[in-house]
């Protein structure tokens, strides 16, 4: 899991004007909060910011007047037309503490021949893991699954340290047969009713 070092400013105006400020700065507003502290109001450069977000659950060192806090982004808001980052909420965290994480699952390989579609019923996957181990992904094999096929939670392959947060059989991957034949076939069937 990457670590990722962010040089934070701590906050003393509030409001959307505040936030409008820092946001033109180049910095996104933020709150740190958790083990029963008071939240810390921060400021973050930007463009570090995003980029540290595009790995999921990533760790973030946050500096703050002199000391390195760890940190996990918990909620981060978007502008929905132009998406860059207007807040971020950020989970303080210990090495060492477990943490419950929804983690993203790939899939990898080939169905079975026949015109199967895979259907990602979770996208992600809730685990508990250390907070300085938290995986980036999960990737499930569908080689070969046919119709009918499902992967459950209890089927993914959870690294050391990693436990599941969710029922075990809980259904993450699920293949179906292909609905695009049968409309055609009753089409035609149709046709010739009309025609006798």
């Amino acid at each position: 899991m990457s670590e990722v070092k962010l040089a934070t400013e701590t906050r003393t105006e509030f409001g959307k004007g505040s936030a409008r400020r820092v946001r033109r700065a180049g910095q996104v507003p933020g709150v740190l909060y958790g083990h029963g502290t008071e939240p810390v109001h921060i400021t973050l450069p930007g463009h570090e910011l995003q980029l540290a977000l595009r790995t999921p659950n990533v760790l973030l060192a946050l500096d703050i007047e002199g000391r390195t806090e760890l940190a996990i982004p918990k909620a981060v808001q978007r502008d929905a037309i132009k998406s860059f980052l207007v807040h971020v909420d950020l989970l303080l965290v210990k090495r060492g503490e477990k943490v419950t994480v929804e983690v993203p699952v790939q899939s990898e390989g080939e169905l079975a021949p026949g015109g199967f579609l895979l259907e990602h019923v979770l996208n992600t996957l809730t685990v508990e893991a250390e907070a300085t181990h938290i995986p980036e992904s999960f990737t499930v094999s569908v080689a070969g699954l046919a119709g009918g096929a499902s992967v459950l939670a209890k089927d993914i392959p959870l690294p050391a340290g990693v436990t599941l947060a969710v029922e075990e059989d809980t259904v993450v991957l699920q293949v179906l047969a292909s609905q695009a034949e049968e409309p055609a076939a009753e089409a035609a069937e149709g046709d010739q009713a009309a025609q006798a």
